[in-house]
């Protein structure tokens, strides 16, 4: 290993390079890996996923906003909502956010992808995604058209249930909901209880279900805590190479390429050094919708007003990189009950110890409590042709997760639009890729959510008077009965408003001006390169987040394997 001022001079190959051990991440290493000839290496810029609370479907609660297991993104204050500035966790550690997330198992609507597909995307519309989501599923409930049992990954049904959620199921059947016990089904429209990444109990992230089991496999290598510095294009990367063996080493074929067009490499930090590799195929970025627009923008690819702007030479012109950011913003309604919910069974230090042992037992109880219990895909208003709004019910209330539950008794209602027309960004602000880059949502900037917004809570409020709901209510807590008009409850969500951490889009797939991406997931004008994860998302699909981004690798490795064959 050479000091902190040199790069290693004995340049290592691999035949795939991936940025980022995250929910894309883990599963390309695993499916490219499968093949015995190809040589993988897999860069995570966090550590290892050791940390007990990890595994525990409830240690979101300690995992989140830690700064050992999470980056502790900070948004830039949003005018949307009332110049906040929000939270967005993300994992740092393998498995990304998959071993900090809710664990909530959401695919999204048909009608999203062949949305995709219709944009120009082709080979992303539903039927054809579908074998994919079948393909990394191991479903509790068994096979069928809609569900896979052969995939590593467990999705299982929830292993809590509290008389506050079957009063909400009620309610919502009552407010005109039909119950739906599978809205990863022939149809996502109704109420029904998550389905959630665990198993027998335990968190079954993609690091667990994905990469551990291929991590003795000789040909897949795994370097943590290495920081992504910038990708290499192929002109530096081999005069560099050259410069350093003065001639001495013979580089020929596809790896001798000079054109600037070619991404061949990767630079990177661990351990103080600073190292280059060299991917003989491709680079993989799989670093989510923050960490890959900001490498690219990083390595000078993305708009060369703003890469000038921070000090950094564009070397390939993508306007769209960083832009089209979109994230699922939740209004949570906090309802106080007069009878007990979850608040109740672990407000006092002896209760969690009860929790603790019913957990260490028989592996039910409290922790093993997705994010959320219930869901609900329904819509705003009369006319649409699909749910534009969803809830996630939780059977207590929080002001923060790490701040504890409230010392009542209560449960949450949140709902959020899941077509948000508003559109943010990401960018840098400095060319040193250790500076977190500028999150700017701009939540509510669009005419459309606000009034999506307005109904959704009116929608809320409509369940919350149902029977047998309502005869359990003692009253609303936030926002509270004083919001009414539609100006005061744009103001309440302007207040009361959270993330649900589903950032997305900043690196979307599509053919126009500010498209990144092709249908197969390699970068415009560029080779060599491809972005894998929820970044490339055209439009954010109708739901939680890491069930269609798991999907997204699963297709790109196969889409990876295609091309090497139809190139050989």
């Amino acid at each position: 290993m050479e000091n902190s001022q040199d790069v290693n001079r004995t340049l290592e190959r691999f035949d795939y390079v991936i940025i980022g051990a995250g929910s894309a991440g883990c599963v390309l290493a695993n499916r490219l890996s499968e093949d015995p000839q190809v040589s993988v290496l897999l860069l995570e810029a966090g550590g290892s996923d050791w940390n007990p609370w990890i595994h525990v479907p409830v240690g979101y609660f300690k995992t989140m906003h830690n700064p050992a297991t999470d980056w502790c993104y900070l948004t830039d204050p949003d005018d949307g909502i009332n110049g906040r500035r929000l939270q967005w966790p993300r994992g740092k550690v393998l498995g990304g956010s998959s071993s900090l997330n809710g664990l909530l198992y959401i695919r999204g609507q048909r009608q999203d992808y062949d949305d995709w597909a219709a944009a120009g995307n082709h080979g992303w519309d539903y039927a054809s995604v579908l074998p994919y989501f079948k393909k990394s599923e191991c479903q509790e409930r068994g096979a069928d058209e809609f569900h896979g049992v052969d995939g590593p990954l467990k999705v299982s049904d929830l292993r809590l249930r509290r008389e506050i959620a079957e009063r909400f199921i009620l309610a919502a059947k009552a407010a005109g909901i039909p119950e739906n016990p599978d809205v990863n089904g022939a149809t996502q429209e109704g109420v029904g209880y998550f389905q959630q990444t665990s198993y027998k109990g335990f968190r079954c992230s993609t690091a667990k279900a994905f990469l551990r089991p291929a991590l003795s496999r000789p040909n897949l290598t795994l370097i943590k805590r290495a920081h992504c510095q910038k990708l290499l294009f192929a002109d530096d990367l081999f005069a560099a190479e050259r410069r350093s063996d003065e001639g001495a080493r013979e580089v020929n074929g596809p790896e001798d390429a000079s054109s600037i067009k070619r991404i061949a490499g990767v630079e990177f930090m661990v351990d103080g050094a600073r190292r280059r590799v060299q991917a003989r195929r491709e680079v993989l970025l799989s670093s989510g919708a923050i960490g890959s627009p900001q490498i690219l923008q990083c390595s000078g690819i993305g708009d060369p007003q703003h890469l000038n702007s921070v000090g950094v030479t564009c070397r390939h012109a993508l306007p769209g990189v960083g832009e089209n950011l979109q994230d699922h913003l939740q209004v949570r309604l906090v309802f106080k009950t007069r009878c007990r919910t979850l608040n109740d069974e672990v407000r006092h230090p002896l209760k969690r110890l009860v929790a603790g042992a019913q957990y260490l037992l028989s592996r039910t109880g409290p922790l093993t409590l997705a994010a959320s219990q219930v869901c609900v895909f329904t819509h705003s208003r009369e006319g649409l042709s699909r749910p534009d709004i969803q809830f996630h019910m939780q059977p207590l209330s929080a002001d923060k997760p790490a701040e504890g539950v409230h010392p009542f008794s209560a449960f949450t209602s949140s709902v959020c639009q899941l077509r948000p027309a508003s559109r943010g960004s990401i960018r840098i602000t400095s060319a040193d890729a250790s500076v977190y880059p500028s999150i700017q949502p701009r939540y509510l900037s669009s005419a459309e959510d606000q009034r999506v917004v307005v109904d959704a809570i009116k929608v809320a409020r409509r369940i919350a008077m149902q029977a047998p709901l309502a005869e359990v209510i003692s009253e609303e807590y936030v926002p509270g009965s004083g919001y009414q008009s539609d100006e005061q409850l744009l103001d309440a969500a302007r207040q009361y408003s959270q993330t649900i951490y589903h950032p997305a889009g900043t690196c979307k797939m599509g053919q126009d001006a500010m498209a990144v991406v092709d249908e197969r997931l390699r970068v415009h004008g560029l080779e060599g390169l491809r972005v894998v994860d929820a970044s490339i998302m055209p439009v954010i699909v109708s739901g939680n987040t890491n069930a269609p981004t798991i999907m997204i690798a699963e297709k790109a490795a196969d889409m990876i394997k295609q091309d090497c064959l139809a190139r050989s």
